[in-house]
């Protein structure tokens, strides 16, 4: 276990945090309000932000899509530079968040803003970031990666770069209040395998972050079982902090992690436009099945400590059954059968973005090849 780790994201938590971006971002700042569709303009949220950026001049972009395309931010990074705009305040969700991060670099940048995606441009600095959280999944408030999707050619990928760690995130449970069932839902699977795949990998004595793993996904399951409780302040706000911290960096610190849930179910959004956590609850199932014997050990552990099975020779794969009817209680699918007639060209495309990606070697153990990728979408494709 060996690792460095710090987290500089000043967190700002509860019911009325939204006032604190007045004192947060430095008053001589010229600001780009980026949101999403527009739903911040329904639930309060948008005026709270007017009221609060009262003393700053702001310039608004509106319409970041649920999966955020290059298309769409590289406007954003034109207004920055028309505008002289020197910080980004991101208000939604991890979508949101993810294109601030994109658009604060490429903004800093000479070169085509996919550059970054595709790693011909290291990001080292970045416009400033804060963040106003309104909906409970990514952890992508106070860490720094970011996914983001070139609609031209339906390519989905990812940057890390510290410089474009959000300074700070307001995170309110009351945004909660009118989010559909659907995001609810889709912010538990996504904490949850965020979770996972720095979890369920191989048993390498790092207590610390096993059991902090194993308390969060203690307290998803318990947020899933007590779902009808939704709009319990209580319940709104233990999901966006169990969110927070399923992806700040700190349970994955000196742990092997896996991700080729992640990479795969990447594909699934980009062709077939399925939720991002909804791709993941189809992947993952089937990933473990194929890779049991890797994971066997950490399996039967998260089998005993979540969800408190009994010890027999069969636990790992009860415990793949339990994740599976964990998803299937929030009626989330862990098959995808949208994929059009033809299911063994829907496995060659999918495949055929992986390679191009370079996803061909995934997991803890590099061992997912392509071959391995599409045994599991031959189980998950049905």
């Amino acid at each position: 276990m060996k690792f460095s780790y710090v987290n500089p994201t000043q967190i700002h938590f509860g019911q009325g945090q939204i006032a604190s971006i007045s004192h947060a971002i430095p008053s001589d700042k010229k600001v780009l309000f980026l949101y999403g569709g527009g739903s911040i303009k329904h639930n309060a949220v948008y005026d709270q932000v007017v009221d609060s950026l009262k003393q700053h001049q702001f310039v608004e972009f509106a319409g970041v899509e649920a999966n955020p395309t290059a298309e769409t931010l590289d406007r954003a990074v034109e207004l920055v530079k028309e505008q002289q705009l020197d910080y980004i305040l991101a208000v939604g969700g991890g979508s949101v968040i993810d294109g601030a991060k994109y658009v604060a670099a490429a903004s800093l940048y000479d070169g085509e803003g996919w550059d970054i995606l595709t790693g011909k441009h290291q990001v080292t600095k970045a416009l400033p970031i804060g963040a106003i959280l309104t909906l409970p999944a990514t952890g992508s408030e106070s860490n720094m990666g970011a996914v983001i999707t070139r609609a031209a050619t339906q390519d989905k990928l990812a940057f890390l770069a510290p410089a474009v760690q959000p300074e700070f995130a307001v995170m309110d449970p009351d945004v909660m209040k009118t989010l559909p069932e659907r995001q609810l839902i889709n912010g538990i699977v996504d904490a949850w395998v965020h979770t996972c795949e720095q979890y369920l990998t191989m048993p390498v004595g790092a207590f610390v972050q096993d059991g902090y793993a194993q308390a969060l996904l203690t307290s998803l399951k318990m947020l899933a079982e007590q779902y009808e409780q939704r709009d319990n302040d209580q319940w709104r706000a233990n999901l966006m902090w169990t969110a927070n911290q399923a992806l700040n960096g700190l349970i994955g610190s000196g742990v092997p992690q896996d991700w080729a849930t992640h990479m795969i179910g990447h594909e699934l959004t980009a062709l077939y436009g399925v939720d991002h956590a909804r791709s993941l609850a189809i992947v993952q199932p089937w990933l473990l099945r194929n890779q049991i014997e890797a994971k066997r050990v950490k399996l039967e552990q998260m089998g005993q400590a979540v969800f408190n099975l009994d010890p027999s020779e069969d636990l790992a794969e009860r415990t793949i059954d339990a994740i599976e009817h964990f998803y299937q209680g929030l009626g989330v699918a862990t098959q995808l059968v949208e994929y059009g007639s033809d299911k063994e060209a829907a496995i060659n495309t999918i495949l055929a973005q992986l390679e191009q990606h370079g996803m061909v070697a995934l997991g803890e153990h590099q061992a997912i090849t392509l071959e391995r990728s599409r045994e599991i979408l031959t189980a998950a494709l049905k």
